[in-house]
């Protein structure tokens, strides 16, 4: 029996339970390390546009699965099927409206958007994301689905779905909500496996019927569609098939082109998509593939394709969440049919790497959560920084620690990470001051803890060039931070003298707090200094109002408006000699 897991995380359950199911599909050979290749678990992408943050998760779930199931020393492999001999469907926003000419074209038949370097549509989209998940530490299989088809490789199975054609329309038509041959609404059929009244009802207008089940009509069902020959396009419908000679005769109805091809030779074609997965389940001996909350309603492919599995193709569904939406923050719910939805490949230049993981390890599948672009990162980054400290004195919860350790390596080896990991929001304040200049931000960093100062920003990379990227491409302009040039000699002649001699404590305690934390200590100290108290006592009510007014007077005479970054960092950044000139001293 396989090793079971200690941990805790819902990484290691679901590891459990795929390799259960492998020794239950194929006894003792699991255990023994004999099954070749290992166990398969698969994911799925079209290239149809930017691959998002949400297709991550039809990637990053299995793959951290895979990665759980390899440390414990059981084969495992990671099938991810490119989706590139898919029809294209629209035209995304920012391209060329004539590309419309391509419409129902393989996608490695379509042109690559205008300036690319790639040979086809569907090789500029992968590209990006083969990027991201080199640098994401993802091992995978990858499997050109154009390659397949074109190669003949799946001609038997293509072949034997069309012999059992009349099974799978019987399957599919448990869920149509149409009739086929009236086109009325059409009483919901009860599937062999029997559905509860509430799956029933979700089943009514699931939107099954809206994806393409293939061919129907007066001349029956198929579940084949070719590309026509003539203009590459699958606006086809079949009219005829033989199954003893497999002679299809198909009509294209963009360009009028009919054909009678040799099923058994013909390569210009493909499976309609409720067909074409529980093919490649059996093809390729899945046993683990979560799906989308859109796949997996009664009625939907995944749903279908369980049954057309079993009863068609003769081999078992793959077990697997389903999961739910990556979202944004302050943007809705993605979709890669619109422009501008951020992929992984822009998440990993405001961000590490291992925290990009880290997000997707720590939420379980079915869990939906928002990914930062806005200011919200700088949060996220001290929730990793005090994580990471827990592990590092062994503090932190089992299923907490599990996470942060799939996060920052994998079976293979441990990802790069930055040597020194000063706080994010540091960082990011130094870079906006600066405004990316190295020498100038050298000088900040050194003198953030005098005792052990940075000697050269590679040992604070590439987490400093993630908060420079984020500043520069995140921050508007009118947020970013530009240190006033002159001191503000009208704001300093209304000063009252409370508000003067707050400036004089400040001043006079510069070069004895002159490093991050004692500037913290400094500027916090100062209104409690006013009131009687000492410095480390702990604020009032009527303190906090005091600190807040004198932060937005510090603010003002510095950068010119009530808030900007933290003010030690901020103080550290524009450097003592200025300091003083700004404030008057």
């Amino acid at each position: 029996m396989a090793q079971q897991s200690t941990e805790t995380d819902w990484v290691s359950r679901f590891a459990d339970e795929v390799i259960a199911e492998a020794e239950r599909r194929a006894p003792g050979k699991v255990a023994s390390g004999a099954s070749a290749p290992g166990i398969v678990v698969a994911s799925g992408l079209s290239p149809s546009g930017p691959i998002h943050l949400g297709n991550l998760r039809e990637v990053m779930t299995p793959h951290l699965v895979a990665d759980e199931i390899r440390r414990r020393g059981i084969p495992c492999v990671h099938v991810l099927s490119w989706d590139d001999y898919d029809r294209y469907r629209k035209v995304p926003a920012g391209i060329d409206p004539s590309w419309e000419e391509h419409i129902g074209k393989p996608l490695t038949a379509v042109p690559a958007p205008p300036g690319s370097a790639y040979p086809n549509w569907a090789e500029h989209y992968k590209a990006a994301m083969e990027e991201a998940l080199a640098e994401l530490g993802i091992e995978y299989r990858g499997i050109s689905q154009t390659a397949q088809y074109t190669s003949g490789a799946y001609r038997a199975q293509i072949l034997h779905a069309m012999k059992h054609r009349k099974e799978i329309d019987a399957v599919l038509d448990r869920y149509r909500t149409k009739d086929k041959a009236t086109g009325k609404p059409k009483k919901q059929q009860k599937p062999e496996a029997a559905m509860d009244a509430a799956e029933l009802a979700a089943a009514e207008g699931s939107g099954a019927a809206g994806e393409d089940d293939g061919s129907a009509g007066g001349a029956g069902y198929y579940p084949y569609k070719p590309y026509c020959t003539a203009c590459n396009k699958d606006f086809t419908k079949v009219v005829g098939y033989d199954d003893e000679t497999t002679e299809l005769r198909y009509e294209c109805v963009a360009c009028a082109h009919a054909e009678t091809v040799l099923l058994s030779e013909f390569d210009h074609g493909k499976l309609v998509w409720k067909v074409d997965w529980p093919m490649r389940w059996a093809y390729e001996g899945v046993v683990f593939e979560p799906s989308g909350v859109d796949h997996s309603s009664p009625g939907s492919s995944f749903v279908v394709g369980g049954q057309i599995v079993r009863e068609v193709f003769g081999a078992a569904q793959p077990i697997g969440p389903m999961y739910a939406f990556v979202g944004i923050s302050g943007m809705a719910k993605m979709s890669s049919s619109k422009g501008g939805v951020p992929t992984p490949g822009d998440a990993l230049k405001i961000m590490e790497a291992p925290l990009l993981r880290w997000l997707y390890a720590r939420r379980k599948p079915n869990q939906s959560f928002k990914i930062a672009f806005d200011q919200e990162i700088q949060r996220l980054y001290d929730e990793w920084d005090k994580l990471a400290a827990k592990v590092a004195d062994g503090t932190a919860q089992p299923a907490d620690a599990a996470a942060y350790a799939r996060a920052v390596g994998t079976a293979a080896g441990e990802l790069p990470r930055t040597p020194r990991p000063l706080p994010y929001r540091t960082l990011a304040s130094v870079v906006d001051i600066t405004a990316g200049h190295d020498e100038q931000t050298l000088r900040i960093l050194s003198e953030l803890d005098p005792e052990q100062p940075v000697a050269s920003l590679d040992e604070v990379r590439p987490r400093l060039d993630r908060a420079e990227h984020w500043i520069t491409t995140q921050v508007p302009a009118d947020q970013r931070t530009v240190v006033r040039a002159e001191p503000d000699e009208e704001l300093l002649a209304t000063l009252d003298e409370q508000s003067r001699g707050a400036l004089r404590l400040l001043l006079d305690g510069l070069d004895e707090h002159w490093s991050l934390d004692g500037l913290t200590t400094l500027v916090y100290g100062v209104p409690k200094v006013q009131a009687g108290l000492s410095p480390e006592a702990k604020p009032t009510p009527e303190l906090k109002v005091a600190q807040r007014a004198f932060f937005a007077l510090l603010y003002n005479l510095l950068v010119g408006r009530d808030t900007g970054p933290r003010l030690p960092t901020l103080l550290l950044a524009v450097g003592a000699d200025r300091v003083r000139k700004l404030l008057g001293g």
